[in-house]
């Protein structure tokens, strides 16, 4: 199964076109060459190493509680 997490951007390098998401305590660097107009503190959606688009903070929150509801760790997901 496949799927795409949100994360919280915590830091940007513009050239290389990255940025370093949290996903919990677990930091990971993505991608941005699919998504434009993204800042420091913006919820993406992650999915094999790519940001896909951004989402607000009420979604991430939605999506994280069905998670964890379901029994999924986002953490290992991404």
């Amino acid at each position: 199964m496949c799927l795409a997490v949100p994360g919280q951007v915590v830091a940007i390098d513009r050239d290389t076109a990255t940025a370093t998401i949290a996903l919990g305590e677990v930091k990971k660097e993505v991608s941005l060459a699919l998504v434009e107009d993204v800042a420091v503190d913006d919820f993406v959606l992650i999915h094999v190493g790519y940001a896909l688009n951004k989402i607000s903070p009420e979604e991430a929150e939605r999506t994280l509680a069905l998670f964890a509801e379901a029994g999924l760790d986002p953490e290992g997901q991404a």
